[in-house]
């Protein structure tokens, strides 16, 4: 190997790490890790991004039942109803975004015989790893609180026919 094809990796190596090194002088690591395309304007993600990653990943969670307080699950079932109307995703879920990290806290009803503890714990690692693998932002905190707990055959007095017809 010739010292001028030493000399030549080094001086690509020492650019790669910054830009405005010219005399092969090495910059500090930041630099390695900006992103290319980082300088060509500004990404700005929306408190309602967020709030529907979060919402979508707490829902993907065995052992959640539904999102949201009891106020907010009413709302919920009247949109069901209404014809042109979705169940909204961020229900149950308020979200604080700043510049490079993301505060959660999402509402839910748990069902009957799962370990709370355990699910919150599940809830947290779903959240946390879908709003940073899309996002890129710093997931600081996920609150948790459970509001209810559903019972599995409180939907079974629903199917049976009238008492006076």
């Amino acid at each position: 190997m010739s010292e001028t094809t030493g000399r030549t990796t080094t001086d690509t190596i020492d650019r790669e790490k910054s830009p405005s090194s010219a005399a092969g002088t090495a910059t500090s690591t930041s630099l390695v890790k900006k992103d290319p395309a980082g300088d060509r304007g500004k990404t700005s993600i929306s408190d309602i991004v967020v709030a529907k990653i979060a919402g979508i990943a707490t829902r993907e969670i065995d052992g959640v039942q539904d999102v949201g307080g009891a106020a907010e699950r009413v709302v919920g079932r009247v949109r069901e109803v209404l014809p042109g109307t979705t169940t909204s995703t961020t229900q149950g879920i308020t979200v604080e975004v700043g510049e490079r990290q993301a505060a959660v806290d999402v509402s839910i009803v748990a069902d009957y015989g799962v370990a709370i503890h355990q699910l919150a714990a599940a809830i947290r690692r779903n959240v946390v790893t879908a709003i940073e693998q899309m996002t890129g932002l710093e997931v600081t905190e996920v609150n948790v609180t459970v509001h209810d707990i559903h019972f599995g055959d409180e939907d079974e007095g629903t199917d049976e026919t009238p008492r006076v017809q």
